[in-house]
């Protein structure tokens, strides 16, 4: 049987590391690419902060060829998705019919990443879609792979910089999802079934950055801290 041409929407964390690793096992998908958006001024995955160079490093590791959408510091949405679609359908007219994503539970997020994807004659694939997120990541650990919160919210300052285990988990304040759906934190992964290799880093400084409340809702800005990963 024919497999179906896809794209993955790669960050470099874990929920889209077990993804792949499910599609990659299942062997329904050819994945041509791992596409992730990266800040052109920085040279870092736009979410999670994460150097351009350790996002190379996992892409040859897995041995699927990486393909950047690079973003400028601050797009506006329009921006955005201006860049996303033209990027898309060039994929789309060189045979990907589906793009698949790490999403969990969000059911806004999904509903926007079909009704856009639905434009460009794309369909969109959830592996882990309304899975439990605790088992979820007591299977990433069981599996053999290895990942580090490289960004947490105001509060979780003290798991920015810590490889996810069980005592990881144990410790997560209550409330806070075990695999961080609600943004709580993101990680990075470095070692695990699907790597050839581990990619090798070092840790560097721990940093506070600030996000104004968008488009002036009142109240206290929040933030995130990030810590560097130093190839």
């Amino acid at each position: 049987m024919d497999k179906k041409i896809s794209l993955f929407n790669w960050s470099g964390g874990k929920d889209s590391c077990l993804a792949l690793h499910h599609i990659l096992a299942a062997g329904v998908f050819e994945v041509r690419c791992l596409l992730t958006t990266v800040n052109e001024a920085f040279n870092r995955v736009s979410m999670h902060g994460v150097r351009e160079a350790l996002l190379i490093a996992q892409a040859e590791s897995i041995g699927i060829p990486l393909y950047q959408i690079r973003l400028s510091e601050s797009p506006t949405m329009e921006a955005y998705e201006e860049s996303m679609q033209r990027h898309l359908e060039v994929l789309h007219a060189k045979g990907v019919e589906y793009s698949i994503f790490g999403d969990i539970f969000l059911e806004d997020l999904r509903a926007y990443r079909e009704r856009k994807l639905a434009e460009m004659g794309l369909k969109g694939v959830f592996p882990l879609w309304k899975r439990d997120t605790k088992a979820l990541i007591t299977e990433f650990i069981s599996l053999g792979y290895r990942t580090i919160v490289v960004c947490a919210q105001e509060g979780l300052e003290d798991f920015c910089g810590r490889v996810i285990d069980e005592h990881f988990i144990a410790d997560l304040p209550e409330g806070i999802d075990p695999c961080g759906e609600n943004g709580e934190f993101h990680t990075f992964v470095f070692d695990g079934p699907i790597f050839s290799s581990p990619i090798q880093f070092s840790l560097g400084e721990k940093v506070y950055k600030e996000f104004p409340k968008p488009n002036g809702e009142e109240g206290e800005a929040s933030g995130y801290w990030y810590i560097d990963l130093i190839p």
